[in-house]
């Protein structure tokens, strides 16, 4: 079955940024695919009341097999895939003395592994079609001096890097490949790990003066994932009010 909208494959699409990219795509005619660890249903129901079509799948996105199923439901489902959207991510803020290594490789391999394998079960797709959009949500973070975030400074700087080195492999494909850097935002994921007061405290220091939204992200995205930004690859934009500047 190959559809005639583009595809788009969102992970940590239940809630938060993921859930807000997938409703701004969908509304752009994209159809969905929400990936999570939990059930997606609130996301697809909103992809579908912005009159396009939104499959969930759960699954862990560090997990290999992962890669194939997903590929496997792309191909089935719509014959495509044109968007990667690599957003899900874990931050736990944790002083580096009771880091231990597994948590250690547990945030690399959700922030940072998960995105290679994405891109491993999307890629075939987009190079068959000879166009693709793949956006990789890192960190304003690593250029920030916050304390107990070092693992997860690391998987995002590793996620830039990723992002840069990616764009030169696929060029010739057609596809695009950047990143965008959120500031720490009101989210459900966000006011889980940081006290609210602390992310209004970091909204005073930006050039814009209040604390970001999920839905602050999406037009950075959007513009990402489609074709007016044909000419931009390799890039990381920082959207966290004027914050970090690059």
């Amino acid at each position: 079955m190959t559809t005639t909208r583009k595809v788009a494959v969102i992970t940590g699409a239940a809630q938060g940024f993921g859930q807000s990219i997938s409703i701004g795509l969908a509304k752009r005619g994209v159809d969905i695919v929400a990936v999570d660890l939990a059930a997606s249903d609130e996301t697809i129901r909103a992809v579908e009341d912005a009159g396009t079509r939104g499959v969930g799948l759960i699954a862990d996105v560090s997990d290999p097999d992962t890669t194939g199923r997903l590929e496997a439901l792309l191909r089935k489902d719509f014959g495509r895939c044109d968007i990667l959207v690599n957003n899900a991510g874990i931050y736990p803020n944790v002083p580096i003395t009771q880091v231990d290594y597994a948590l250690w490789q547990r945030v690399q391999r959700i922030n940072l592994d998960s995105q290679f394998l994405m891109v491993k079960a999307v890629l075939p797709l987009m190079m068959d079609r000879k166009w693709g959009r793949i956006v990789n949500i890192t960190s304003n973070s690593v250029a920030l001096v916050v304390p107990g975030l070092s693992h997860y400074i690391a998987s995002k700087a590793g996620v830039i890097g990723f992002t840069r080195g990616l764009a030169t492999d696929v060029a010739e494909y057609g596809i695009t490949v950047n990143a965008v850097g959120p500031t720490a935002s009101l989210t459900t994921g966000g006011k889980a790990h940081i006290k609210p007061e602390h992310i209004e405290e970091l909204a005073r220091t930006q050039v814009i003066k209040r604390p970001g939204t999920a839905e602050d992200i999406v037009g950075t995205v959007l513009f990402l994932a489609g074709d007016d930004s044909a000419f931009v690859t390799g890039q990381t934009i920082m959207a966290d009010g004027g914050l970090v500047r690059l």
